[in-house]
């Protein structure tokens, strides 16, 4: 039975009546998501709401804001934070403190630049976690006023992902 159903799947594809691939929650998401900086200039992570900013600070520690729909800034209830950076043979975990509107990383970043960052964030402490990854680059960028990990310039890996989605539709 398992074979017939296949069959008359693979020949539905062919001839069309089946698209070669369905639709994903992504891609039938249609709100926008242009590469906006938090209130600080920081990274805006939208995969969570409240959204929330990732901010490297000049002392290399991560600052953790929530944010609601109008850029500004939550204050934190019982979110749960942690930042995994690095190699994943050597990763660096970082953990959060409440300090006023913000939360603040208990060690700073690593040396150097441009490595995997992936934020995990916990409604609670109970909660599913939802995590956000991407590079971690500090290089301040040429064209607008922000580091290379937030940049909201058309040259940024936010414009190159956003290209690649066009391609695909």
């Amino acid at each position: 039975m398992k074979l017939k159903s296949i069959l008359t799947l693979a020949a539905a594809a062919i001839l069309g009546l089946v698209p070669a691939s369905p639709l994903t929650a992504a891609d039938e998401h249609d709100h926008d998501h242009a590469a906006k900086a938090g209130p600080t200039g920081g990274k805006l992570l939208t995969e969570v709401e409240p959204h929330a900013e990732f901010l490297v600070t000049k002392d290399k520690k991560v600052e953790i804001r929530f944010v609601g729909e109008d850029n500004k800034v939550v204050a934190p209830a019982a979110q749960v934070v942690t930042v995994t950076l690095g190699e994943r043979s050597k990763p660096t975990k970082l953990t959060f403190t409440k300090d006023g509107d913000k939360l603040v990383s208990d060690k700073t970043v690593l040396e150097g630049n441009d490595y995997p960052t992936v934020v995990e964030i916990k409604a609670d402490a109970k909660a599913k976690p939802v995590r956000s990854r991407f590079n971690l680059n500090l290089t301040q960028c040429p064209t607008c006023a922000h580091p290379e990990y937030a940049c909201t310039c058309e040259h940024g890996d936010h414009a190159k992902k956003d290209e690649a989605k066009k391609g695909k539709k």
